[in-house]
């Protein structure tokens, strides 16, 4: 029963990224995105690793893909407008990809044994929190300095100067 929904959810995960690429709307190429984060989740649901799949729906297909629509929408892109109409010649797209499928089935001809086995409790809340806050402690809290940097870069770049002539009580746009 696993291979069967694993097996449903790499086709929908495949296509899915094939909408992404393929398709010339961005708002359809974001919703062929969120097929794909959704079917990751389900993938990490027969691993048996709830919470990651809980945070793969809340973080990525919950909140980048929002953002992405959100993106979308300001940038008011229309279809085919501004894009170019190929970017590598087909002959080389077509070899670059055969390539790359050579590499995949070398890589996984070379791999030998079986998948190393995790424990019981792998993917929990207690053992992400665990890892998280003792191994992890350092690079988490500087990925939490650098969203904060990000997040004021953002706003100093998208305040906008007072014009010229503003009484200084009046500039930041409160005031009587």
């Amino acid at each position: 029963m696993e291979a069967v929904l694993f097996a449903v959810t790499a086709v929908l995960a495949l296509a899915g990224g094939v909408g992404v690429i393929a398709s010339r709307e961005p708002v359809h190429s974001v919703l062929g995105l969120l097929l794909v984060l959704v079917s990751l989740a389900a993938d990490y649901l027969l691993l048996g690793a709830q919470f990651i799949a809980v945070l793969q729906v809340i973080i990525y297909a919950g909140a980048i893909v929002v953002l992405f629509v959100f993106v979308v929408m300001l940038l008011n892109i229309r279809s085919g407008e501004g894009a170019p109409d190929r970017v590598l010649p087909p002959a080389l797209a077509i070899a670059l990809s055969a390539a790359f499928a050579a590499l995949l089935v070398a890589a996984g001809a070379t791999a030998r044994g079986p998948a190393a086995s995790v424990g019981a409790d792998f993917g929990t809340v207690q053992q992400v929190g665990r890892a998280l806050f003792t191994a992890y402690a350092l690079p988490f809290e500087a990925a939490s300095i650098v969203l904060i940097i990000g997040m004021i870069g953002a706003v100093a770049l998208t305040k906008r100067p007072a014009p010229w002539g503003t009484p200084p009580e009046r500039r930041d746009g409160g005031g009587r």
